[in-house]
Parts: C-alpha cells; structure tokens; sequence
C-alpha cells in the first residue's frame, strides 16, 4: 500500500488551518479541475467526527463517487477521514497540525490501497502514486492561500 506524506507549513493559527482543512466549501474550491461536487452527506461547511461526504469526481476522464466518513477528529491537532465506498480498495487520510512559533505544520499522511491487484499496483508505479500527490499538494496550496491572507473568512464566517 503506497503512504504518500506531506508536510505544509503555513503562516496562520491552528484553529484556522485545521477547520480549513475539514471544509467542504473549501475543498470543493481546491478540486475545481476534476470538478468535484459534494452530492451526499454533508454538502457544506465543515465536516465533523461520524460524518460522511459523498463527492462526484471526474477523474481519468471518468466521473466517480467516492464516500468518506471522519472516522477520528481531536480539534485543532489531528482528524482522520476513511473511504467507505468508492474506486479504491481502500484509504485512510489522516490530518495532523503541528504549532511551531508563529507557524502551522499541516501533515497529510495518504494510506491507500488501489483495487485490481497486481495491476492496480502497477498504475500506483505508473501514474496513480504521482496522481494523487499532485490532487494533495494543489489541495495544500489552497489551503495555505486562504488561511494566510483573510480569504478564509469567504468560507469559515458565518454569513
């Protein structure tokens, strides 16, 4: 099973950065380019322990729908979403936010299984592994966007 893990550091409180990091709104910003859209669960704000999301993705050319539910969350230092239905095998994405002086170390760790056996773990070495890399670190650059300037007021302020 590939364990993609990244670590961003970010100019912001804990508090912001974590409940950016649990956003739907905020995700769904981050996705713009596999046009993700939460059908299912919850469809707005911020996701909370024993909630599930169900989101419509396009990816690989294909639309997919992947469910996950926060299966742990100890606000504002750690939470852990669980796929339970969707195109992998299976995964565990845990969230871990670090204060170091006026920083925030934001750590994903990606635990994933990719379905199809021997073939699935060839597309982890082709192209899947780098794939969802790349959907995390743009997820991060948002993130980090938002909680450093006042843009995260747009999608955590109640209106």
């Amino acid at each position: 099973m590939p364990i993609i893990k990244l670590t961003t550091v970010i100019e912001s409180t804990q508090e912001i950065v974590f409940d950016l990091s649990r956003s739907i709104d905020l995700h769904k910003i981050s996705t713009e380019q596999t046009n993700e859209e939460a059908i299912a669960g919850i469809t707005t704000g911020l996701i909370s322990l024993n909630e599930s999301v169900t989101w419509r993705a396009k990816h690989f050319g294909v639309y997919q729908n992947l469910t996950s539910k926060i299966t742990a969350l100890e606000r504002p230092y750690s939470f852990t979403d669980e796929m339970i239905k969707g195109a992998f095998k299976a995964f565990k994405h845990q969230h871990l936010f670090k204060k170091v002086e006026s920083r925030v170390e934001m750590t994903d760790i990606f635990d994933y299984q990719s379905p199809f056996g021997i073939f699935g773990k060839i597309a982890d070495t082709l192209f899947l592994e780098t794939y969802m890399t790349n959907l995390l670190k743009e997820r991060n650059k948002v993130i980090k966007e938002f909680a450093e300037s006042e843009k995260w007021k747009l999608v955590l302020e109640t209106k």
